[in-house]
């Protein structure tokens, strides 16, 4: 596919006004704090497995509105008797559920607690499946998840997602594996976007990974791109004809450009300038923004924004880097610790 994008030097100076309702801080506060109210602790039950060099771990936490959400807790074998490890905390992409234990073992082989975070409802479109249902009904919508009560954003279907992985890193910190200091989180396309709003929730992470990350300014890439999922959208408006206003209010409580105003982490972005999927400019959308609301209330003129470190591939689509970028990733994250 030719590029179809602002050009290179464009992107990287792309920051565009992005919608944000006034109430935005005061919705997710209230929207955590009833979430942390209903939490019991993780519950973990050794799984098991062929696998030597590691531990696994099927876990169960309490995610949005008290509901049980599953992950994976793998580690190094012996992790128990050794000192708390730095944790990586990954969500999937869209459509795919938490999978097999084996599918999943780079951060834990590198030396590192790993947790993978199942998404509610999904699981069924690629991979190896997911166990996590959503329990919560919408009303009319389209097929798929971008449009589960998009008419009100508290019935939205990732204000739920979002909770639940915000209480994942609840939920890690807590583990006595886990160095609660040193926890970075990551993830994917849909991983990627929800990496992001967790960056703009959860203080003290030690880095953010998005990789090629969906669900960042959802205007423009609605009107650019004619791929799924953000063509969900456009099909519920082209019968919800006069729904348009009320959903992009709805989307901007979710937009990855406006939680990654408020991140105090530093990042390592991935982006390919040829996706069909998540179009470059939404993700240079966020990153640009990476840290600015931290640096602007900082009480001292000198303080900086957090670092948004951007890995271009100039020549793929939403694959992104694939198995190329992990080994970046990797080198990023040991430099940030090590620092």
């Amino acid at each position: 596919m030719p590029r179809f994008d602002l050009a290179p030097d464009e992107l990287r100076a792309y920051r565009p006004e992005i919608a944000e309702p006034d109430d935005f801080d005061e919705f997710w506060r209230a929207t955590l704090a009833g979430a942390r109210a209903l939490a019991e602790p993780p519950r973990l039950t050794r799984a098991e497995s062929p696998l030597a060099t590691v531990e696994v771990y099927d876990v169960e936490f309490s995610g949005f509105g008290g509901d049980p959400v599953g992950g994976w807790f793998i580690v190094p074998a012996g992790a128990a008797a050794s000192a708390p490890l730095a944790t990586v905390v990954e969500f999937n992409g869209y459509g795919g559920g938490r999978g097999l234990p084996h599918e999943r073992l780079a951060w834990a082989s590198a030396g590192y607690a790993y947790f993978l975070m199942d998404t509610r409802g999904q699981g069924s479109v690629w991979g190896s499946g997911g166990t996590t249902a959503d329990p919560h009904g919408t009303g009319p919508s389209v097929p798929g998840f971008m449009t589960r009560g998009i008419d009100d954003p508290e019935g939205y279907y990732y204000r739920r997602v979002f909770t639940d992985a915000v209480l994942a890193v609840d939920a890690v910190r807590s583990l006595p594996q886990v160095d609660a200091e040193r926890v970075a989180v990551c993830g994917g396309s849909q991983g990627g976007g929800i990496a992001i709003a967790v960056a703009g929730l959860v203080e003290g992470l030690v880095g953010v990974m998005p990789d090629v990350p969906f669900l960042c300014h959802f205007e423009r890439a609605v009107g650019l791109t004619d791929s799924d999922p953000y063509q969900e959208i456009v099909r519920y408006l082209a019968v919800h004809r006069d729904a348009a206003a009320s959903a992009f209010d709805t989307l901007s409580y979710f937009d990855g450009a406006n939680f990654a105003t408020r991140a105090t982490a530093p990042a390592l972005f991935s982006v390919a300038l040829m996706d069909p999927v998540c179009p470059p400019s939404t993700v240079y959308a966020a990153r640009n923004r990476w840290g600015a609301d931290a640096a602007a209330d900082a009480d001292t003129p000198e303080t900086v924004a957090p670092v948004a470190d951007i890995v271009e591939y100039a020549f793929n689509q939403h694959e992104g880097g694939a198995g190329a970028h992990w080994p970046r990733q990797a080198a990023w994250l040991a430099e940030r610790l090590a620092g």
